[in-house]
């Protein structure tokens, strides 16, 4: 029988930890090719790998896709990224041929001053309190102009049980916001997220209505909407300016043992995922729908992102009635 050394042994163990990527960089088309559509289909980073690198891999190669939304990068949240990070990144965003649809920064996804929250927050390596929230918009601002887009997201500060007392304050901070990025013809979009105060199409439709600068829109997140109880198609949708909805986050959510929501792969939960992709085409939406996974049931993130992927491009083929 042959005989193994350790040197040996750790050689080809690393060899085999890598023939996964190594065959996958020699496929001979992507999976998922982009469909004929309105918009564009991105992944963000971090969803698929802390490894920058083979996110971008998976979703130019893999995935073949053109557009990626930056919210952590080699487990750096975006808003802290130095100029080393950002050479590094525009190096590997080159090298893949891929645009950056937005800057998924953290902004105001934290307590207003004199106001509570007690629950469990993803922060995605950013810890900034509300003091140093204006740092937080300019390093955005920064971040937006080095990968070249013109759209940042945020949020609107962390849940209250009753937050009509702090509805004022909350639409005049969005307001400042949007009003800085005018200045430099950014756009400020506003995820509704169910651990802040607008978590709904509901609640969407009123802060929509509220705070009215032509340069703040929505970041629709129909499986967030799932999530606190509401039909986010057609019923939270169907309250939405169709003309407001700037971005598009796309997950999935089923009812758990518990009678609690979980999050579940693309086309396997309670949204109506097809319904809402032939709204989007139908008002010509021409900005970006961006695979926000969530789910981990595949065992990592990667694995689960490219089984939502999957999801995903069958319903995509289904509405344009590709192959």
């Amino acid at each position: 029988m042959p005989s193994f050394t350790r040197r040996s042994f750790v050689a080809g163990s690393a060899a085999l930890a890598t023939t996964p990527r190594l065959l996958r960089s020699q496929a001979a088309k992507p999976l998922y090719p982009q469909r004929n559509l309105p918009f564009q289909v991105a992944v963000i980073n971090d969803e698929i790998d802390a490894d920058f690198e083979n996110a971008c891999h998976v979703v130019a190669v893999d995935f073949g896709l053109k557009y990626i939304e930056l919210r952590a990068l080699w487990g750096k949240n975006i808003s802290t990224l130095s100029d080393t990070d950002i050479a590094e990144a525009k190096r590997i965003l080159n090298k893949y041929s891929l645009a950056v649809s937005d800057i998924a920064s953290p902004l105001f996804k934290v307590s207003l001053p004199g106001a509570t929250y007690k629950g469990k927050v993803d922060s995605f390596g950013a810890n900034d309190g509300f003091a140093k929230q204006n740092e937080v918009l300019e390093q955005s601002i920064h971040m937006a102009r080095s990968f070249s887009t013109t759209r940042i997201r945020c949020f609107d500060f962390l849940r209250l049980a009753d937050p009509k007392t702090y509805l004022p304050e909350i639409h005049e901070q969005l307001r400042k916001a949007a009003t800085r990025l005018a200045k430099d013809n950014l756009i400020l979009l506003l995820e509704n997220e169910q651990s802040c105060n607008t978590a709904t199409g509901a609640e969407a439709a009123v802060t929509l209505a509220a705070v009215t600068n032509p340069n703040f829109m929505l970041n629709w997140d129909p499986g967030n909407a799932a999530d606190m109880g509401e039909a986010p198609y057609s019923a939270g949708y169907d309250l939405l300016p169709k003309n407001r909805i700037g971005h598009c986050h796309c997950k999935d959510v089923v009812k758990g043992a518990n009678g609690k929501p979980a999050w579940a792969p693309v086309g396997a939960g309670i949204v109506d995922w097809k319904g809402q992709i032939q709204a989007l085409i139908q008002q010509k939406f021409s900005a970006t729908v961006s695979l926000e996974t969530h789910w981990r049931g595949a065992g990592t993130a990667e694995a689960s992102t490219r089984e939502s992927m999957a999801g995903l491009q069958k319903i995509l083929a289904e509405v344009t009635g590709a192959s």
